[in-house]
């Protein structure tokens, strides 16, 4: 069975007239807006009036209309310009050193308010996409491995201090890292690189009497190790680790005490790269991993 109903229109059985709507003026606009929210159609044919409808039956309404599951989610006009500008960049439209076009050319383009820019902004500064400074534009940073890490050296730290637990989770995921990355440079390490591990052995000796020195060269050794892999990734994660145990938690003091306990471990962690030995190279890290922890439990328990 169907119905007609007036100016043209013909309509299956079980879908009903609602209400009529005029085309134009705000107040039109509005209704349609909250009609449509509680499930009405609006159709129109040729040149009669709009008429909402409702179907009774949601299924039928979204088989007779094609509409997509998902509901409509309503985003800010900051959103949308985001979109846009890290499209720009990871397009290569603006590659790295290049700047952004000024707030005032952003506004024009895109036809939207300084804030939304501003938001956008922040927003991909926020992700290490973009540089700011004060009274210049916007630079694109260069996307690189150790950006991308360094994004969550702020909330590392911050989860260290605020949760003793997950340091112990990081000295383990440091050793079971670690002895991948000595394995691996076993096998990759060119005599160049053998030689810069040697020297950076004798420099770290010769801070023996200065405690802030010897740990930063006992992190670039273990660095240098991690860059060994020819792995962008690889290297980033080393360092962002050793940074958030050097920041925190390491005893300058202490570490700097068994001074002699580490440079030695660091002689047979290079021996064994050099004899081309991966288990050598790997028990020798071990020792030195354990020397580490014993470190931290004398200073702990004075």
């Amino acid at each position: 069975m169907s119905a007609r109903l007036n100016k043209g229109w013909r309509l299956s059985r079980g879908v009903q007239r609602r209400h009529t709507v005029h085309r134009d003026g705000p107040a039109a606009l509005r209704r349609r807006k909250r009609l449509a929210g509680r499930g009405w159609v609006e159709i129109q044919y040729l040149d009669f009036e709009p008429c909402l409808l409702q179907f009774p039956d949601m299924a039928l309404r979204k088989a007779s209309e094609g509409l997509a599951e998902a509901p409509i989610v309503r985003r800010k006009l900051s959103d949308h310009v985001l979109d846009r500008l890290k499209a720009m960049i990871t397009s290569g439209e603006y590659g790295p050193g290049q700047t952004l076009p000024s707030e005032r050319e952003l506004m024009a383009s895109y036809g939207v308010g300084r804030p939304a820019i501003r938001e956008a902004m922040q927003a991909l500064a926020n992700a290490g996409l973009i540089t700011i400074k004060h009274g210049e534009r916007a630079k694109v940073r260069p996307l690189t491995a150790k950006a991308a890490v360094g994004q969550i050296d702020l909330v590392a730290q911050l989860m260290l201090s605020a949760s003793p637990g997950m340091l112990q989770n990081l000295k383990e995921a440091r050793r079971f890292f670690e002895r991948g990355m000595v394995r691996e440079a076993a096998v990759k390490a060119s005599d160049v690189e053998i030689a810069e591990l040697d020297a950076l052995i004798v420099e770290q000796r010769a801070a023996l009497d200065d405690a802030e020195s010897f740990v930063a060269a006992d992190l670039r050794f273990h660095n240098k190790i991690a860059s060994i892999s020819r792995n962008a990734i690889l290297d980033a994660v080393a360092e962002a680790m050793l940074g958030w145990l050097r920041n925190d938690q390491i005893d300058s003091e202490a570490f700097a005490a068994r001074g002699e306990a580490v440079l030695d471990a660091h002689a047979q962690i290079v021996e064994g790269l050099r004899t081309r030995d991966p288990d050598a190279a790997e028990a020798a890290l071990s020792r030195y991993l354990d020397q580490a922890d014993a470190v931290e439990r004398i200073a702990v328990a004075s």
